[in-house]
């Protein structure tokens, strides 16, 4: 890992989902195959990163009927084989230990897919159809490009395997608005990353929230703060905040990070007004909110998940270069 590279690949992400979005109109290879499967269920293994966009994207194929299911892939605990089931292992580099081992199960069975930023990686030569990221080389070793690609890399597979859609897709046109917003934000950090990394900068750490229909900003900002830096931080739920976190508000100098648009917004904040806690939020305008982040698309789900988290990574690179 080379973190000192980091800001030079999120400032490569406008591009990358540019370039993604081109591929999603030209059809990504792999795509063709998958309805000759026969899946009528899928199974979606990961880690990290990689389970964090998988899960906010099944969440949207199991609201209209699907049968999908995501699960950590270092579980002993994961469904059997059989003729009905593809399982979509999910792997940046194509090498994690545990995704290698879950796999081991479904081999052989002519329905294993891989979802990888290196096709030529194990992951790749043990499935059976391999659906490439095509995110580009991070040179800093944190996934910030590969995690945004799977958001629309898995919903195309899922797609294509199951033959049924939700309304609202992780599409080329999403992906496209999203270049344009990381892009916006990059253009304007210099108005407000600086007051966002010193409020957020709290002496017991930083919290995030996030809606459940992108609860992976709130996780992949709180890792982003975790390994870039290597700072405390810790990612809820909006709504089950108020039922795992609010305890911290009354003892501690409160800092967070709302990603707003949940319909229980008002609950965590009631709870953080009354407590003298301290937030930002972004994507729409909170009461008592110190500092409000706002980006062309933020109404949107798909844009919002693609772009948001933006800020939780340049806050993680800026206290890393002030550390």
């Amino acid at each position: 890992m080379d973190t000192a590279a980091f800001r030079a690949d999120l400032e490569l992400i406008p591009d990358t989902l540019a370039a993604l979005a081109d591929a999603l109109d030209a059809g990504l290879p792999g795509l063709e195959r998958l309805p000759t499967l026969g899946a009528s269920r899928a199974l979606v293994l990961g880690m990290g990163s990689s389970r964090y966009a998988a899960d906010v994207v099944a969440r949207r194929y199991r609201a209209v009927g699907a049968s999908v299911g995501v699960e950590l892939a270092s579980t002993e605990l994961l469904p059997p084989a059989t003729p009905d089931l593809a399982v979509v292992a999910v792997s940046a580099t194509g090498g994690s230990a545990e995704v290698l081992r879950a796999v081991e199960r479904y081999r052989g069975t002519g329905r294993l897919v891989a979802v990888t930023n290196r096709p030529e990686s194990e992951l790749g030569r043990l499935a059976d159809v391999v659906v490439p990221l095509g995110a580009g080389t991070e040179a800093s070793g944190v996934a910030c490009r590969t995690f945004r690609a799977t958001f629309a890399v898995v919903d195309a597979v899922l797609a294509e395997l199951l033959g049924t859609e939700p309304a609202a897709r992780f599409d080329a046109d999403a992906v496209r608005s999203a270049a344009a917003a990381n892009d916006e934000l990059l253009a304007t950090s210099t108005d407000w990353l600086a007051p966002l990394a010193d409020l957020l900068a709290g002496p017991m750490g930083t919290w995030t929230l996030a809606p459940a229909e992108r609860a992976s900003s709130a996780q992949q900002a709180a890792l982003m703060l975790r390994e870039v830096p290597r700072r405390a931080a810790y990612a809820s739920e909006t709504g089950d905040w108020s039922h795992v976190d609010v305890y911290l508000t009354k003892t501690q100098d409160y800092r967070a990070l709302v990603y707003a648009g949940s319909a229980w917004d008002a609950q965590a904040l009631e709870w953080m007004s009354a407590r003298g806690s301290r937030f930002a939020a972004v994507g729409r305008d909170l009461p008592g909110a110190e500092l409000t982040l706002r980006f062309a698309g933020d109404d949107d789900d798909a844009v919002a998940a693609l772009t948001e988290v933006l800020a939780g990574e340049l806050v993680a690179d800026h206290w890393l270069r002030r550390d």
